[in-house]
């Protein structure tokens, strides 16, 4: 398998393309680059586009392939996104005119067997992004105590049988190390039988591929961070897959785009030290109906958008 072959599918593309509104000579940063369609479009509308990736495979696709006709306009960048702050001080850019994030994981890295990310294929049980991170989805379940494994489950898969397939895994790794993702799938059923087309180990995978590649910090991380680096006007976009995710941008801004904060206890609302956003999606924008056929993986996705708004005149 090629990567050209699945790094093609952008989700919500132009819906994207419709919150960001790109135009020539403004400066784009791409968070998670992935296969570039994303990047391409930015391109194409004329800006400028800083691609950041910590997967070398997405990297060197994007440079080499698909985006290589745009030169100079296209700057690729291995990082994790939560290193935001720090690639544009290294590029002595101080602010940008739009962020994306699209925090999927790409159909490359779900369809090559090797990446251990999908419980489809026959494969290590690996799941970093970043293949040299010393930390794999192998190692949390040979090493974490039952507990540990079932906060794991419970918090990042919202897995509601997380003690009990806990339990399980410590039981059956003394007999042998859990080192593929077809081994973990397959314990996963014996505890939860399938039933209707969500396999039983979902929630786990999840939940694993959140704990090794540390994604709920660094999303953290790099709202504050894109917050900080938008110019007055410039737009953030970001598109999530699970409710996790979701939560954390639809609460970040919100409070972002609230002008005044009201409590019970206050005789009156006072204004809110942390507005610095306009809301362009009141609600999340998911994919068209023809979107999500003609991309299954577009079904979970949820589009969530802002402005920063021009700073208040000083007073004179």
């Amino acid at each position: 398998m090629r990567p050209d072959e699945h790094f093609h599918t952008s989700v919500l593309l132009k819906e994207v393309l419709g919150a960001l509104t790109p135009r020539a000579g403004e400066t784009f940063v791409d968070g998670t680059l992935g296969g570039g369609g994303h990047a391409e479009a930015l391109l194409e509308a004329g800006a400028q586009v800083i691609g950041l990736d910590q997967d070398a495979d997405a990297l060197d696709f994007a440079k080499e392939n698909r985006l290589h006709r745009f030169g100079e306009r296209f700057h690729p960048v291995r990082a994790n996104f939560s290193r935001l702050g720090e690639v544009l001080d290294e590029l002595h850019i101080a602010q940008v005119d739009g962020v994306l994030l699209d925090l999927g994981v790409s159909s490359w890295q779900l369809d090559t067997a090797e990446r251990g990310f999908s419980f489809q294929r026959e494969g290590p049980l690996d799941m970093r992004m970043d293949r040299e991170g010393a930390l794999t989805a192998a190692d949390i379940v040979n090493t974490a105590e039952a507990d540990e494994l079932a906060r794991i489950f419970r918090e990042y898969g919202e897995e509601p049988n997380a003690r009990r397939i806990a339990a399980r895994l410590v039981s059956a790794r003394g007999a042998a190390r859990f080192e593929t993702t077809m081994q973990l799938a397959l314990a996963v059923e014996e505890i939860i039988p399938r039933r209707g087309r969500i396999h039983p180990a979902t929630r786990v995978f999840q939940a694993l591929r959140i704990a090794v590649n540390r994604e709920m910090e660094v999303l953290g991380s790099v709202l504050l961070q894109a917050a900080a680096r938008l110019s007055p006007g410039g737009r953030m976009a970001v598109i999530t897959f699970h409710s996790l995710e979701d939560r954390m941008v639809k609460e970040f801004f919100k409070l972002r785009s609230t002008a005044e904060l009201d409590r019970p206890e206050w005789p009156a609302p006072r204004p809110n030290p942390d507005y610095i956003f306009h809301a362009l999606t009141r609600k999340p924008v998911i994919a068209s109906a023809e979107e999500q056929q003609r991309n299954p993986r577009s079904r979970s996705a949820k589009l969530r958008a802002v402005r920063k708004i021009e700073p208040p005149a000083a007073n004179s």
